[in-house]
């Protein structure tokens, strides 16, 4: 019998990633079973305890149930504890193991599919929620020069600096505050799901810049759009996607998959 493994969300029917991990699944020769799960608004829980009970090995947790997916992991790895939020489950006997990849699939993204070296890299990124969160220890681990948040209310900005500032240099402002330019600008507001642009102003790119939006769409987002214009090389969040995919599919399987084939299998 295949071993079990879903994602749950509510929505969850756009999601790619039962896809992604049968097209990891191939490659690496693993026996797995990979399905969707509508959990209800209220009662996340109940669908997790469910599938575990009845033989599941592990799931993806999309929105909005990341921060529920926390407080129900008994183990947590440290990424998952500074995020506040968890995107992987997997199901140890009685324990709950969460982890979060996003990351680690974005930082993988930039460096192994854009080719940029994070290191000594002046990095913006906009934005101070829930995705903000789940990006900053990756990024910092790669030693950037300093990373600078700017967000619409500037003390969401600094509570998020504050609790990663033990891990590197980062600087705080509002939008209208930024003059320089940025080797890396990650948009990780929700603009792009509402086909709209943060404030940012054109002055943060120049040429080379990597301007990458968390978003993935099959069309150009606003930010993108808008970035690439004054010169920046765009990506949208496709590959974070399929490179988060990749961890969690190792936190479960203890492999990491090649991604490229994925890639290739959507046309990217």
């Amino acid at each position: 019998m295949s071993d079990r493994y879903a994602v749950v969300g509510n929505p969850v029917g756009h999601s790619k990633s039962p896809e992604i991990h049968t097209l990891f699944a191939q490659q690496t020769g693993q026996d797995i079973e990979y399905t969707r799960l509508l959990a209800p608004l209220n009662d996340f829980k109940t669908t997790v305890m469910r599938f575990a009970g009845e033989g599941g090995h592990g799931m993806n947790v999309t929105v909005p149930f990341k921060f529920e997916a926390f407080d129900l992991s008994s183990q947590l790895t440290l990424r998952a504890k500074m995020a506040g939020a968890v995107n992987t489950l997997r199901f140890d006997g009685a324990a709950i193991y969460g982890d979060n990849t996003d990351g680690a699939g974005l930082v993988a993204d930039i460096t192994r599919n854009a080719g940029l070296s994070l290191s000594g890299s002046r990095i913006l990124l906009l934005g101070a929620g829930g995705a903000a969160y789940g990006v900053m220890l990756p990024l910092l681990e790669r030693k950037p020069d300093f990373i600078h948040i700017a967000n619409l209310d500037e003390s969401k900005a600094r509570e998020l600096a504050g609790r990663f500032s033990a891990y590197g240099k980062i600087a705080v402002s509002s939008y209208g505050a930024l003059r320089e330019r940025f080797d890396v600008v990650i948009n990780a507001t929700s603009a792009g799901l509402q086909n709209a642009m943060p404030p940012v102003p054109s002055a943060v790119f120049q040429e080379n810049t990597l301007a990458l939006d968390l978003v993935y769409a099959d069309n150009p987002t606003p930010f993108m759009t808008f970035a690439n214009r004054y010169g920046a090389k765009v990506r949208d969040g496709f590959g974070m996607l399929v490179e988060q995919a990749a961890e969690s599919f190792c936190v479960w399987r203890g492999v990491r998959p090649d991604t490229k084939p994925v890639f290739a299998f959507f046309g990217r």
